[in-house]
């Protein structure tokens, strides 16, 4: 009998390598031995060193394959998407996720992960989470939960209330339905026509053009974390968020977790070096960039032409329901 193939996909550039490296040593070492897991690296510019200390990670149950994005990002441009504020700065990889499906049509289902993770769980039990007919399986994005201008943001400027407002850093994909609701071209074309002004473009866009269509996850799927909630006693997937990042900052929360794999990892003293290194002014620029942010949800909750008023007056479609596909 043929071994089952869980597909992963995680989306870097060559600043995150170390992280991925982190990520994927943790998921080798917890996932099930029930499964193979074809790992796909949607890069931009990843260097022939970090593709081959990278690989070396692969054992008998997982293949790396490294797949270079370019022609469909080359109209889109740093000025158009305006998210510059957010610790990586501007990258287009933020964008991959959404062409996933149409990349890949000999899957019908995947998961999408952000680089700045660690697994201490079973990877394969996140993969058969039930999905029913929605879209994409995520988590509330609970890292906003207490910042009252990001509530407000959800939902004057995305049009989905805070609670049912997923953080995109971790999706499990129906990569089936995603491809039956053109969910790439619908991307493209509404990108082309109202050039929406947001605070996490990727993440925003797939809340106003999924609502509705979601399986929410249990929180243990996409523990960040959080000054403001308890820690989950046995997180199987941590996702160091925005700013909370054990390799810039001290006394992060699920931080040991962190540095548990990052001890095994080739990139260890590349990590450590990153830490020490990590100015006073690098931290002062981070809360500067926090307030900026902020600042930027309120006025964009304003605009006449974000995504709420947008969809929700009825000038333009989310994506059609995967109910009326089915009658259609």
């Amino acid at each position: 009998m043929k071994t089952p193939v869980i597909p992963v996909f995680f989306a870097i550039d060559d600043r995150f390598a170390p992280c991925l490296s982190v990520a994927i040593q943790s998921l080798v070492e917890n996932a099930s031995e029930a499964y193979l897991y074809h790992i796909v690296v949607l890069h931009q510019q990843l260097g022939e060193v970090h593709r081959r200390r990278l690989a070396a990670l692969a054992d008998g149950k997982t293949r790396i394959e490294f797949v270079e994005m370019r022609q469909r990002f080359e109209g889109i441009s740093p000025h158009r998407m305006g998210d510059n504020l957010r610790p990586d700065c501007f990258t287009l990889t933020i964008y991959f996720r959404l062409f996933i499906a149409d990349m890949f049509p000999e899957y019908d289902r995947g998961i999408y992960i952000d680089s700045d993770i660690c697994v201490p769980g079973d990877i394969s039990r996140l993969y058969c989470q039930p999905l029913g007919n929605c879209l994409i399986g995520a988590c509330p994005d609970y890292s906003i939960f207490d910042i009252p201008p990001f509530v407000n943001y959800t939902q004057k400027a995305i049009g989905v209330d805070v609670h049912r407002y997923i953080n995109s850093g971790v999706l499990l994909l129906n990569l089936k339905r995603l491809r039956e609701v053109g969910l790439g071209s619908r991307f493209l074309e509404l990108l082309n026509k109202w050039h929406f002004d947001s605070v996490a473009p990727d993440q925003d866009y797939l809340n106003a053009l999924c609502k509705d269509q979601i399986r929410y996850l249990d929180e243990e799927w996409d523990a960040m974390p959080s000054d403001n909630r308890p820690a989950l006693a046995h997180p199987s997937l941590v996702h160091y968020n925005r700013f909370a990042k054990p390799w810039i900052q001290e006394d992060v929360q699920y931080g040991d977790l962190f540095w548990r794999y990052a001890r095994k990892s080739a990139y260890y003293a590349d990590l450590l070096a990153l830490k020490e290194g990590y100015s006073q002014e690098q931290r002062e620029r981070d809360r500067h960039n926090i307030e900026l942010m902020v600042a930027r949800s309120v006025a964009i909750a304003q605009l006449p032409d974000n995504m709420h008023q947008v969809f929700d007056t009825g000038r333009d479609y989310r994506l059609r329901p995967v109910s009326a596909l089915e009658y259609a």
